[in-house]
């Protein structure tokens, strides 16, 4: 029997919650019992503790003295603040980024094939692992490791996948579509363009004001 290492049972643990939290087992204010998941999951207390942490650190569950650990509501205004941040980090990841795409996207022409699969298949979770890799790849690309930790502070999958069930199944398709001209404009070198068209994606698909 292969025991896995800490680390791994608390990142194996933390998603396994996230799933729960976001497809509506787990609903806000539910109190997550260390002990009861450790045994449902055949593990030890010390890593779901550590997944508790963890996603104490993501805000999507609270912890109280005497209270325990139960999921916490993301609001509307808490969803729209971090695309706000996001829409501002992308846009300048990609003006930066654009030198290095310039004639070569194969990279991010094989994650939209992903998503835009995931869109075809109704699969939010699938899509919403390609379309955040997708724009990893372009933060990446701007080769700047200060921004490329912040975008990952604020860019976390819960959010998103929250996003995408307020936007519904049957949009997928029409938004990854959204972001086909994004790797038009990278690969004709035009930060400025892509800068543009990833600012406008996200504000629009999450639901933030454009002054």
């Amino acid at each position: 029997m292969t025991i896995l290492k800490r680390s791994s049972a608390r990142e194996h643990i933390t998603q396994i919650l996230l799933d729960r939290i976001i497809d509506g087992t787990y609903k806000p204010g539910d109190r997550l019992i260390e002990l009861q998941i450790a045994n449902e999951l055949s593990t030890s207390q010390a890593p779901v503790r550590e997944a508790f942490r963890y996603l104490e650190a993501m805000r999507v569950v609270e912890t109280e003295t005497y209270k325990g650990t139960r999921v916490r509501s993301i609001s509307a205004r808490e969803l729209e603040e971090s695309s706000q941040v996001r829409a501002a980090l992308e846009e300048l990841g990609a003006q930066l980024a654009a030198p290095h795409f310039k004639g070569n996207v194969e990279k991010l022409e094989s994650e939209s094939a992903l998503f835009m699969k995931a869109a075809e298949e109704r699969d939010v979770k699938s899509y919403s692992k390609h379309d955040i890799e997708f724009h990893r790849i372009i933060i990446t690309g701007s080769q700047n490791s200060l921004l490329l930790s912040i975008w990952e502070s604020v860019v976390l999958e819960s959010r998103f996948r929250l996003t995408l069930k307020s936007i519904g199944e049957d949009q997928l398709g029409h938004f990854g579509q959204a972001h086909l001209p994004v790797i038009d404009a990278l690969r004709n070198g035009d930060g400025k363009a892509a800068g543009k068209l990833l600012r406008n994606l996200i504000c629009k698909f999450h639901f933030v004001k454009i002054d």
